[in-house]
């Protein structure tokens, strides 16, 4: 028996790849009456830096005002998407990540501390050989996780969604 799809970690890096993505997380939730958990993890600083105490609590100020933009930004991209995706994409989604780290490290993680069922990402395809296919994160995760992962390419053809600018 296949287990059900009631939550899904939707990890982004506000991309054009990723917000085409977000499509198919949307629809996916739809179809499986699931929430979607939107997580963007965000490089840490070096360990050379120097005024490290200072600067987490710049971080964590910038962090809070991360989550602010990215919901700002998730309701243009529903608002723009209505046409394709009907609405409200927004209420999908539960609940808003932004953790500092290494992006395959947060995305396992979340989807193990959040409780998802599948994880949705999108993948650039840059790179020779071992990435020809697969972004960095994205074969990190697939290959490091036993949870279904669902890793979508930008089409071929023009697509014309995007995030914006933040």
């Amino acid at each position: 028996m296949i287990p059900q799809i009631k939550k899904i970690l939707y990890a982004t890096d506000l991309s054009k790849n990723s917000s085409y993505a977000f499509l198919y997380a949307i629809d996916m939730a739809r179809k499986n009456d699931a929430k979607i958990v939107f997580l963007h993890a965000v490089e840490p600083l070096p360990k050379e830096v120097k005024f490290v105490e200072v600067l987490e609590r710049i971080e964590n100020k910038e962090r809070e005002e991360m989550v602010e933009q990215v919901q700002k930004l998730l309701q243009e991209f529903c608002k723009k998407t209505e046409v394709h995706v009907g609405s409200p994409c927004v209420q999908l989604v539960t609940k808003f990540l932004v953790p500092r780290g290494h992006p395959p490290e947060e995305i396992l993680n979340a989807a193990e501390k959040e409780g998802c069922d599948a994880i949705v990402l999108g993948t650039h395809g840059k790179g020779f050989l071992a990435h020809t296919f697969l972004g960095s994160v994205s074969s990190a995760v697939l290959h490091r996780t036993r949870k279904p992962v669902f890793i979508i390419p930008l089409p071929s053809e023009k697509a014309d969604i995007s995030w914006g600018k933040i």
